[in-house]
């Protein structure tokens, strides 16, 4: 690659300076005119290079090596200093054009992806609804992203593992089935046309009425005690609500084509490690003794109410509860066993990644913590990507207070909307409306909170999904309207400013992929794809392909067909699909 030549270059230049073993790094200018390229390695070991007082003077010094080294070198044009001492590199036209061959030379844009993570393994947790509540907008933040960043992950060689870690346990069911044999009826619950929103309405009126009377909250963790003791009655009442909840999700992960691999693509529920959390108990008892505070940082021992503990040294994280003082488990059992359970099945995983919301990130710094104690995995193996919540303009949505929107209800208005759009093709406005929703996430950090707004979130026009998916439908149309040529590129084509201006950007996609990855971030795929679609449209607008003359038709339909397997590969890889029209 021509950043490697690059790097290579100018470490040897330092060295010659005295700089030994430099790690420089390269940037895009913010202006294109000033290159392709720009280091600040000048700036950053001028203190090491005693013989220039200024960083300018270096890299003019470091210039004048470059331009000796790289000479015969076909893809660099110039090197030069700008500003206070960075370095910029330009690439020639030969350069461009052989990677426009390059671009061409492939049918599918993730072939230009480098397998950087061959042999390695990743699990991503992701989407993780609860069982007997409402699949709402607040769910779609976790399923969306945790699905793009598992896309990301696979494009770069990873084998990835998907999974749906369901909120399926805990003492929150023992509130649903105290509610439930107190206040329901099973049968007309389940001839209701939305049965989830009936057991939600049991689990509000649950919070509302222990308001009133706290008491109730004792009962609510009897139930789930019985249920953990496997209480026959608490175990088919569970049962139930949970094949309700799924008749709900599966329907809602086929229209978002979201797909889990794991135990049978439901993914490793709460409820599938109840037997295995004893054998965690056992394991933080033998090697989290308080004795062994020095040495692992921390112990496991007893509350003053009787409950069970992690204690972290120093207090450098506030304690984490494991078992409650009736011996009842938490999240924190459950997870425990879930990452042990992953360390063995897996035969020790590169990377666990949990997609959950930002006001988990204490909680996730204590299980990892934890587990680092425990010798499982090591710094940097165990990621939290937290993400922001969606709004209301003046409240935060709570499934207590019934103040939720529910997501079937938001995709159902996206595909009204997406049909005006498409004027009634019902493919093309499945893609749309989808589309449109994703997009309005994948769009933004993660850490984010979004502000739930209809008209923003299904808007139509500028950043949105539709703009970019309808870039990719109109490139497509243009080839579709050309007649095949087998007329070759010419190698001294001369690139104009807009072909130069796209040229670029198709050029950045396999580097923009591993960065995403990288940083966990799908929001930087989503915007070199709004940059290149804004780019392709300029050009569009503005450069004749089909009637250009022969060697322009040439490589501008070689920029539209590059630019059009770009962007549906990028939009695939965000989990949205590109129509065939608009």
């Amino acid at each position: 690659m021509i950043t490697e030549v690059l790097t290579q270059a100018l470490s040897s230049a330092l060295a010659d300076y005295g700089v030994k073993k430099a790690v420089v790094s390269l940037e895009h200018p913010v202006e294109e005119q000033f290159g392709d390229w720009s280091s600040n390695a000048a700036l950053q070991y001028i203190k090491q290079v005693t013989q220039f007082a200024q960083p300018k003077e270096l890299a003019t010094a470091l210039v004048g090596k470059l331009q000796q080294t790289l000479k015969t070198n076909p893809a660099i044009e110039s090197v030069s200093v700008a500003g206070p001492g960075f370095i910029n590199f330009t690439l020639s036209q030969s350069y461009w054009l052989s990677q426009l061959e390059r671009l061409g030379a492939v049918k599918d844009a993730r072939e230009l992806i480098a397998h950087s993570g061959a042999g390695k393994t990743a699990i991503i947790e992701y989407s993780s609804p609860n069982i007997a509540k409402p699949f709402t907008v607040g769910h779609l933040r976790s399923t969306i992203i945790g699905d793009a960043i598992a896309n990301l992950y696979e494009a770069l060689g990873w084998q990835v593992h998907r999974d749906n870690h369901v909120g399926d346990w805990g003492t929150q069911f023992g509130k649903l089935l105290y509610a439930l044999t107190t206040w329901g009826d099973r049968v007309t619950i389940a001839k209701s046309a939305r049965p989830i929103k009936a057991l939600v309405e049991l689990y509000v009126q649950f919070h509302q009425a222990a308001a009133e009377n706290p008491a109730l909250e004792d009962y609510g963790r009897e139930w789930f005690k019985r249920l953990e003791d496997g209480d026959k009655e608490a175990r088919e009442l569970w049962q139930w609500c949970v094949d309700l909840s799924w008749q709900e999700f599966d329907r809602i992960y086929q229209q978002l084509n979201i797909k889990f691999t794991e135990n049978n693509g439901r993914g490793y529920g709460e409820s599938f490690f109840e037997n295995r959390m004893d054998q965690v108990i056992e394991i933080l008892e033998e090697k989290l003794p308080q004795e062994q505070l020095e040495t692992h940082g921390g112990y496991y021992g007893e509350g003053e109410d009787g409950a069970k503990l992690v204690f972290f040294k120093n207090e450098a994280l506030p304690s984490l509860m494991i078992l409650k003082k009736d011996g009842a488990t938490l999240y924190s059992t459950r997870d425990l066993a879930t990452d042990y359970f992953r360390l063995q099945h897996y035969d020790s995983p590169t990377l666990i990644i949990n997609e959950v919301g930002a006001e988990q990130t204490l909680y996730f710094k204590q299980l990892f913590r934890v587990e680092e104690m425990l010798g499982w995995y090591q710094s940097g193996q165990r990621v939290h990507v937290r993400h922001g919540l969606y709004r209301f303009k003046d409240k935060k949505m709570s499934t207590r207070k019934g103040e939720v929107i529910w997501l079937e209800e938001v995709i159902h208005e996206a595909h009204k909307r997406a049909l005006v759009l498409s004027k009634g093709n019902e493919a093309s406005a499945a893609a749309v409306a989808i589309g449109a929703l994703k997009w309005n996430d994948l769009k933004s950090e993660a850490a984010r909170d979004i502000v739930f707004d209809w008209q923003a979130m299904l808007s139509m026009k500028g950043n949105s999904g539709p703009y970019v998916q309808y870039a990719a439908v109109r490139a497509q149309s243009v080839l579709a309207k050309a007649a095949k040529t087998k007329t070759a590129l010419s190698n001294t084509y001369q690139f104009n400013p807009q072909e130069m201006v796209l040229i670029r950007q198709l050029d950045r996609f396999a580097e923009t992929v591993e960065q995403a990855a990288g940083e966990y971030a799908p929001h930087h795929l989503a915007s070199f794809l709004f940059e290149l679609a804004q780019r392709f449209n300029v050009f569009y607008n503005h450069q004749p392909i089909l009637k250009a003359q022969a060697e322009k038709r040439v490589v501008r339909l070689s920029l539209t067909q590059a630019t059009a397997r770009i962007l549906r590969a990028g939009l695939k890889l965000l989990g949205i699909d590109t129509p065939e029209e608009m």
